[in-house]
């Protein structure tokens, strides 16, 4: 199957070309014929699958075959969890209409307010936004949400994470001529997502898609067992320093942590630059910028400073700090190992981290394999997570017994 075999207009096929896009991903392949046909889309679709151009293409090709008869506010809406994310698709959905007469927006937080109010008193076809600025602008009547035609809401998840639940519901609601829905997540596991589903989509279409094995297969996952901290930041100092290391994103728990490794980073001369959720719009811009252009190899952040950054050629991911679930595991290696190309994942570990280590190993079902450093090899055994204890029958009984007694 070909980008021609979904009847796309002339223009987004060229568009397509240009941009490189030869034949369509399995998202891709399942999403685009289906949303054509106007269908609700429920679809789950992890990190660097492309998922971004199979909501794009049929939004688009609905403007065109259904051209606007007046000026107004956006006909498709286009919800994003993060600054970064909404940058991203904006700047995408930019290049996708080349060549035709739309007007295409943006609105996010952290910037100034007035270019925006400025924007949204002209007219726009496709909005691409964050909820909480928006909602302001919907507050100030400055924002009319009774045009929108298509609503999408990209990575579900992580706008539950962030609590924008309600504040998407409200704009949905305010959104009362919308003839399409389209719900995007990484993870459906949870009831979240799928409340969320229930409450704004009408008979979706359900699509699911797992990355082949051969995609698995191309980002390599191990792991470093460290002594303590000092041994850790040792370990992840020898790793950056590697020649295959090109482009690293480093995760830790939380920005205290970022500034300070950040600080004994530059200590060892190694460069990098750092996102934290509390930066200005500007700041992160430019952390981002200075990654992406190789003035440094090295990017740390946060999960939820992360959320949206979708950079190429990212060669190692590592989990300086371990995630708290393994839905994020498995979102975070996802930055490597795109379009084809291979990537590798590591994790460095201690006591404490055996516990989610071995979640995440029963979720992606495999273990990962332990390596070592010469030089930095661990001194401790590698701790064992404790079982839970067995109750034996006659404590049970003991125990039922007691409770029979307090209750007379």
């Amino acid at each position: 199957m070909q980008f021609e075999d979904f009847h796309l207009d002339s223009d987004l096929l060229e568009s397509l070309k240009a941009m490189g896009h030869k034949s369509p991903t399995l998202i891709q392949k399942q999403t685009i014929p289906t949303a054509m046909e106007q269908r609700d889309i429920l679809a789950r679709a992890p990190t660097g699958t492309g998922k971004t151009a199979s909501f794009l293409l049929p939004a688009l090709q609905h403007l065109i075959d259904f051209p606007r008869r007046y000026s107004g506010q956006a006909r498709v809406l286009i919800l994003t969890p993060t600054r970064e994310l909404a940058s991203q698709v904006h700047r995408y959905a930019c290049h996708l209409a080349t060549g035709l007469d739309l007007d295409i927006g943006i609105i996010t937080g952290g910037v100034p307010y007035a270019p925006q109010e400025e924007a949204l008193k002209g007219n726009i076809d496709l909005l691409v936004a964050t909820p909480g600025r928006l909602h302001e602008y919907l507050d100030k009547d400055l924002f009319d949400a009774q045009s929108v035609e298509v609503l999408i809401i990209d990575e579900a998840d992580r706008m539950l994470d962030m609590g924008f639940s309600q504040v998407v519901q409200t704009i949905a609601i305010e959104a009362q001529g919308r003839k399409q829905n389209m719900l995007f997540s990484a993870t459906l596991e949870g009831g979240g997502v799928a409340r969320f589903a229930r409450e704004l989509l009408t008979d979706p279409a359900e699509i699911d898609v797992e990355p082949p094995r051969s995609e698995k297969a191309k980002i390599h996952q191990w792991v470093h067992l460290a002594d303590n901290a000092q041994h850790k930041f040792q370990l992840l100092c020898a790793l950056l320093r590697q020649e295959e290391a090109k482009r690293v994103l480093v995760f830790v728990k939380t920005r205290e942590v970022v500034t300070s490794l950040e600080g004994l980073l530059r200590q060892e001369n190694i460069p990098c630059s750092f996102m934290r959720g509390d930066m200005e719009q500007k700041k992160r811009f430019q952390a981002l910028g200075k990654f992406t252009k190789g003035e440094v190899n090295v990017l740390l952040a946060t999960d939820v400073a992360a959320r949206g950054i979708d950079v190429d050629d990212v060669t190692h991911v590592i989990n300086f700090d371990m995630p708290r679930s393994a839905d994020t595991y498995l979102h975070r290696i996802g930055r490597t190992g795109r379009a084809g190309a291979k990537g590798t994942a590591i994790s460095l570990i201690e006591a404490h981290d055996m516990r989610i280590l071995g979640k995440i190993e029963r979720y992606m079902e495999q273990p990962l394999k332990r390596r070592v450093i010469d030089g930095l090899r661990p001194q401790n055994k590698e701790a064992k997570v404790p079982g839970k204890k067995k109750v034996k029958a006659k404590d049970l009984l003991k125990k039922s017994a007691k409770k029979k007694r307090k209750k007379k």
